[in-house]
């Protein structure tokens, strides 16, 4: 009798798991079609962009648009890259955005494990400061960060264009880090410190690898925003030599004013970074369960 009623329980639940899956699938199935449709639309301009890029002196827009080029004809991009110093313009980028990301990801988990886990004099308001930086926006303190840097002897330097770009991304990450901070658990802090453990040892041995989830996706997004950006580096770089690619996009797009082919390959171009960026780091992209495990009750 216990042997069948332990099947018939052991049924009965997993019955009611899968009806349970079921139902949540049901309940998914809007945003899991809102999420293909949007897909969808992406893929279908890159495509397009990828199609003119490849059709030689488009010279308007190709109707009724192309998705897949007649033929694989790379030469646009080869102008666009040796066009106008867009190489050096390129490296430049990469030497700013490299520095500024990794800066931010740093900074920014040792605010949020400070904010997070440990109790100093004013963190609650030095925190809410924090927050209030986050609803200023750019334009507002454009002409104060360019007056700063200018009496730091700054602009037109790396070195300013960097701590600008540094100073705009730790408030947001160290807001979000930090919620992430909180969610971990307390026990795996409490027996690193009866082991002996201290903060930096509680930081750099338990909460960052337990964090790669949220510092990688934190990082491609300060990634992709200090790649992109254009007004500060246009208005703090005055060099030519010194701009970044932002710049020299807008600057290809005023020389081939309406050679489409051309201004999308060198658009692709610039987007390539983000693209590796992503690839490599999307094994270790936010995702649901990643703390699974850590405790046995």
């Amino acid at each position: 009798m216990k042997t069948s009623h332990i099947r018939y329980s052991t049924g009965h639940s997993t019955s009611q798991s899968k009806s349970h899956s079921k139902s949540r699938s049901l309940r998914n199935l809007p945003v899991y079609i809102g999420l293909s449709l949007f897909s969808i639309s992406a893929l279908v301009v890159f495509l397009y962009m990828l199609a003119t890029a490849m059709t030689p002196q488009s010279y308007s827009m190709p109707y009724p648009p192309i998705l897949i080029p007649d033929s694989f004809y790379l030469e646009n991009f080869k102008i666009a890259w040796n066009s106008n110093n867009f190489g050096a313009y390129f490296a430049n980028s990469v030497f700013v955005t490299v520095i500024a990301t990794l800066l931010i990801v740093i900074v920014s988990c040792m605010c949020a494990y400070a904010f997070a886990r440990m109790k100093f004099p004013g963190r609650d308001l030095l925190f809410n400061l924090f927050l209030f930086s986050m609803m200023v926006p750019t334009l507002t303190n454009l002409v104060a960060q360019f007056t700063l840097l200018q009496s730091m002897h700054l602009v037109d330097k790396y070195t300013g264009l960097i701590l600008i770009y540094v100073g705009i991304g730790i408030a947001s990450n160290t807001y979000f880090l930090r919620s992430f901070f909180l969610g971990l658990p307390h026990e795996l802090e409490e027996a690193m410190i009866m082991d002996g453990g201290t903060n930096w040892t509680i930081f750099r041995h338990l909460v960052l690898p337990l964090s790669k989830p949220a510092i990688a996706t934190f990082g491609i997004l300060a990634f992709s925003n200090t790649w992109d950006e254009f007004l500060l580096a246009l208005t703090l770089i005055k060099t030519p030599d010194k701009r970044t690619l932002p710049i020299a996009i807008k600057l290809f797009e005023g020389q081939h004013v309406n050679n489409w082919s051309l201004i999308f390959a060198a658009s692709l171009i610039a987007i390539v970074p983000i693209l590796i960026i992503y690839i490599a780091f999307q094994k270790n992209l936010i995702k649901g369960g990643a703390l699974d495990g850590t405790l046995k009750e």
